[in-house]
């Protein structure tokens, strides 16, 4: 995918003294007194935002927060911990702006924090007059907000639409290049992990890389439905009956290209679904009326290993098991501890998922951890997200 990068424009010298317009993912948690819990996201925007400054731009950043309702300003809606938290980090004022669509006063090598954009009537329906108000405010827009790359918005969208020059930041760069060096063009065997609940939530993305992996690995409940449809009994797991007929045409498109949906050969049972409910280890072949799958079992999870070692991409979606208690988690720190040791370029994403990679350790080893949760998502259904369509649009008009 042809994009401008920032730090092509830098490198041409377009930047300096220009005024840069950063669209960052800066939501962050917050208690109940407004303190920041965590601030990964807001660390993780901060290459962003010291390129243009080092580069001599004059920086604005804006993100949204929360779900606020527009045009209605509340205190908890304010990006004001934010700014604060930035200035910290920057080591460097970052004072906060407010209804800032009609002008923001900023001066090269200095940084303003805009409030949180979701604020702005139109925000969310990509008004035309409002991304045309946002474009007018800069020389430069920089997209560097993943987590917000499949929704089309004033702020994500129709300014880099309206902008003079339109470009994609360190952060979403970087996811451009993970998912291409893994869905594009990727060094096989490629492998893929698609775990949760409910197949129906993930049954496009199942559909799409069945057309494209070399084995597709599921896990959580969605197993239980294949399960299910391979004639295994699941006694009272969670599936989805009715989608059998669903779960066989993703084995049988698969098996038609010599690919495989490798089915657990056993499996973590227990009578409730309790942290400390007792844990039995059975073939899948033995799950009684009364059992509940909760984990894949040490059997299958060797196997999963021995492919996953062997797998030249990786892509992970779902733990595997529920990794959240200790009895069921061991299936989920195979496959973790298995990505881990393997020499496949590896990319993950997924709130569950990161958390199963926090859980084990396993960061350094993992090839690149994808922010965006819906994003992501949307990219394994074969979508092109807006923000890649209309960047590489501005990129080769």
């Amino acid at each position: 995918m042809k994009i401008l990068r920032l730090q092509d424009l830098i490198d041409q010298g377009r930047v300096r003294g220009q005024r840069v317009f950063i669209r960052a993912d800066l939501n962050v948690p917050q208690d109940e007194a407004g303190r920041i819990t965590e601030d990964t996201r807001i660390r993780a925007s901060l290459p962003c935002i010291r390129m243009a400054l080092d580069a001599g731009a004059a920086v604005m950043v804006t993100s949204h927060l929360g779900r606020p309702t527009e045009g209605e300003f509340k205190p908890e809606d304010s990006l004001a911990p934010v700014a604060e938290r930035l200035a910290q980090l920057l080591g460097r004022p970052v004072p906060l702006k407010s209804n800032w669509v009609d002008g923001v006063d900023v001066k090269p090598g200095d940084v303003v924090l805009l409030e949180n954009c979701r604020l702005n009537k139109g925000e969310k329906k990509n008004n035309e007059e409002l991304s045309k108000k946002m474009a007018a405010l800069c020389d430069v827009f920089v997209h560097d907000a993943f987590g917000t790359a499949h929704r089309a918005e004033a702020s994500t969208y129709g300014i880099a639409q309206f902008a003079k020059t339109a470009c994609a930041g360190p952060l979403l760069a970087a996811e451009i290049d993970a998912i291409g060096k893994a869905l594009s063009n990727p060094r096989r065997p490629l492998l893929a992990i698609v775990a949760g609940s409910k197949v129906s939530t993930k049954l496009t993305i199942l559909q799409s890389l069945a057309k494209n992996v070399d084995g597709l690995i599921v896990g959580g409940g969605i197993a239980n439905t294949f399960m299910l449809a391979a004639g295994l009994a699941i006694g009272k797991s969670l599936a989805e009956p009715d989608l059998l007929a669903e779960a066989q045409a993703v084995m049988a498109a698969m098996k038609a290209r010599g690919a495989e949906v490798p089915i657990p050969v056993d499996v973590v049972v227990a009578k409730e679904f309790k942290a400390d409910a007792p844990a039995t280890v059975k073939s899948a072949a033995d799950v009684a009326a009364d059992d509940m799958i909760l984990d894949i079992g040490p059997r299958t999870a060797q196997v999963l290993a021995d492919k996953l070692k062997a797998a030249g991409t990786i892509v992970w979606n779902g733990p595997v098991g529920v990794f959240e208690f200790d009895a069921f988690a061991k299936g989920t720190e195979t496959i973790a501890r298995a990505i881990a040791a393997s020499s496949a370029f590896s990319i993950a994403g997924g709130g569950d998922t990161l958390a199963a990679i926090a859980k084990y350790g396993i960061e350094e080893q993992v090839g690149y951890i994808s922010t965006g949760g819906g994003a992501f998502l949307e990219i394994l259904e074969g979508k092109t997200l807006p923000a890649f369509e209309i960047l590489s649009r501005r990129a080769t008009a």
